[in-house]
């Protein structure tokens, strides 16, 4: 009986490298070597490029009847249709366009949120959360006598998920949870929180933020009710990003902004609103971010998101390997599933100060508390220094990272 090997797809990162210039910059007079993808990845020249024709070919304002704006209306508008299949939304009413997951997050707190929470209702978030999934919350929370609840998490960095259950109750209204932790790389099992919130009957709003870049995203499947993503962390460009809602959610929904483009008719007396998505989209919106939006998920998907995450996983558990074995070094968030993502301290010294030797040596990593300081207390941590992967990166910076951290040790120690 034949047998057959599954061959491993190979991933040509050499090739990869040449779409994203700034990848030839030089830092401290070594070539660089960008490790902070968590907080925003490099853009490749497509993407630039997107950028530089919008402004230089069909720069005007969209929905207007002239040439240059109908030409900008169809770009923008593609966008749209693109995102809708990238994240698998059942229609392009369902994909708001924002400035970013933080706004994501806001528009839901001050328009549904400020609808359906009252006194003594329940909203449970993670301890794991970014600062933007929690003090929009704490803010509503506050201001409508609500309560606040938190998912405990593991010392390996999971949610402790038992507890979680034990959370849910009939005051249970929402559930606000990070799909991945930009802190530690846990992936969180989203759907087993959605469809125990759905029991409870509770709404769940995953911040995708740092999964979409590394995970293949079904909102259909998953059944969240809302999840939001920003553009610059999967290629593209700052200031832009998306809410997903489910239709008949946003339908019910009061309105976020006003201004043009959200109205259908105003006079002095009342004003009436557009359909979806535009009800959400008040004023100019950043047409060129969005634009390039598009040539950055066309570029992640014809690179194949399933072939970028073998390459990506296995530089994590390379870098994984390579860093455990520096004495003194703690990797803080050991979850079973991870992203490509190692955050980790060393003893007797500050984040910081490592985070500036790697720069005198042309790595960029980020160092702090990453925008979640409550996890950062959970850990006893006052930070970490945290490395993050993405598509470009090679094996061969990996060792430089490693060869940096520990000439940072010596000249601390």
């Amino acid at each position: 009986m034949e047998t057959t090997t599954t061959i491993k797809p190979t991933f040509d990162v050499s090739e990869i490298r040449k779409s994203f210039p700034i990848l030839e910059r030089e830092v401290n007079n070594q070539l660089m070597v960008y490790l902070d993808n968590a907080a925003t990845s490099q853009k490749p020249q497509a993407v630039i490029d997107a950028l530089n024709y919008y402004y230089s070919n069909y720069n005007a304002n969209i929905h207007r009847v002239h040439t240059l704006a109908e030409e900008a209306t169809a770009a923008y508008e593609a966008t749209r249709t693109t995102v809708k299949d990238f994240i698998n939304a059942k229609s392009t009413d369902e994909i708001i366009f924002t400035r970013g997951t933080t706004e994501g997050v806001n528009l839901v707190a001050y328009t549904w949120g400020r609808k359906n929470i009252t006194e003594g209702d329940e909203i449970i978030i993670s301890g794991m959360e970014h600062h933007s999934n929690i003090v929009p919350w704490q803010i509503l929370c506050n201001e409508k006598k609500a309560v606040l609840k938190i998912i405990p998490v593991s010392d390996e960095g999971e949610l402790l998920m038992d507890k979680y259950k034990k959370l849910l109750s009939s005051k249970a209204k929402l559930v606000s949870i990070v799909h991945v932790s930009n802190a530690l790389g846990t992936v969180n099992p989203v759907k087993e929180i959605i469809d125990e919130a759905h029991k409870a009957g509770a709404l769940v709003f995953v911040d995708g933020a740092q999964s979409t870049v590394h995970l293949d995203i079904d909102v259909q499947e998953m059944d969240c009710d809302f999840f939001a993503f920003s553009g610059h962390k999967v290629y593209g460009p700052t200031g832009v990003g998306v809410l997903y809602g489910k239709k008949k959610i946003l339908e019910e929904m009061p309105v976020f902004m006003g201004g043009g483009e959200m109205i259908k008719e105003v006079t002095f007396e009342k004003t009436t609103f557009s359909d979806l998505p535009y009800k959400y989209e008040a004023g100019t919106p950043n047409i060129a971010d969005t634009i390039a939006l598009k040539v950055a998920l066309d570029f992640v998907t014809e690179n194949k998101k399933d072939i970028i995450r073998n390459h990506e996983n296995d530089l994590l558990k390379y870098a994984t390997e390579q860093l455990s074995v520096i004495e003194g070094l703690q990797i803080i968030g050991t979850a079973k599933n991870k992203v490509s993502l190692i955050s980790f301290v060393i003893k007797n010294a500050h984040p910081q100060d490592i985070g500036v030797l790697l720069d005198n040596q042309g790595i960029a990593v980020r160092t702090g508390h990453h925008c979640t300081q409550p996890l950062m207390k959970r850990f006893g941590v006052p930070g970490t220094v945290r490395a993050s992967f993405a598509m470009y990166n090679t094996k061969e910076e990996v060792d430089r990272l490693v060869s940096a951290v520990k000439k940072a040790i010596k000249m601390l120690t």
